[in-house]
């Protein structure tokens, strides 16, 4: 992953880098990380290529942090795509309730062997974008939720942690008088 100062460097970025080089943009907030996380996710099923610079790039003008927004593309990679497409294509298919009897008129009319994988791996294809579509907005809806429960874990139990270190110190005063 790119750091703050190999963005600041990279020519293509010039033009924009005092935005990204923002300190706001690398911080951990309550409120920059769960976008981060939901426009990496975003940015990750939408475009097959160049994810990490769609989500810095969303990231810009929402106020979302950087690292994570780059990271959370990774969910999708070589890897893992398979899964994904076979995932995409389900969840599409589901959602537009294509099945065998509704190929349409084209390939009622049109009765060759060819003519019907073609239909069907345009079926397949346009039920398999469709389904990254539905991918992309609810992964990032389910992302922002769950990135800033755990948020709000995290830091709840480091204030826990505090407060019983600051108890023990006052504690050690009082009972050392």
């Amino acid at each position: 992953m790119p750091t703050r100062e190999e963005m600041a460097q990279n020519r293509y970025l010039a033009p924009i880098a005092h935005r990204f080089l923002s300190p706001e943009l690398w911080r951990f907030t309550r409120r920059s990380v769960p976008r981060g996380v939901a426009l990496g996710l975003f940015a990750a099923f939408v475009v097959p290529v160049g994810q990490i610079f769609l989500a810095a790039f969303l990231a810009l003008p929402s106020r979302a942090n950087v690292p994570l927004a780059a990271l959370a593309t990774f969910i999708t990679n070589p890897f893992t795509l398979p899964f994904w497409l076979f995932a995409a294509n389900r969840v599409g298919a589901i959602t537009l309730q294509i099945d065998s009897d509704t190929t349409g008129i084209a390939a009622v009319s049109m009765d060759t062997e060819a003519w019907d994988w073609f239909v069907t791996f345009f079926e397949q294809a346009g039920a398999t974008v469709f389904g990254f579509g539905v991918l992309a907005v609810a992964s990032s809806v389910v992302g922002y939720f769950v990135s800033g429960w755990v948020w709000r874990l995290i830091v709840a139990r480091k204030r826990a942690k505090r407060l019983k270190v600051m108890e023990a110190r006052l504690d050690q005063r009082l009972g050392s008088h």
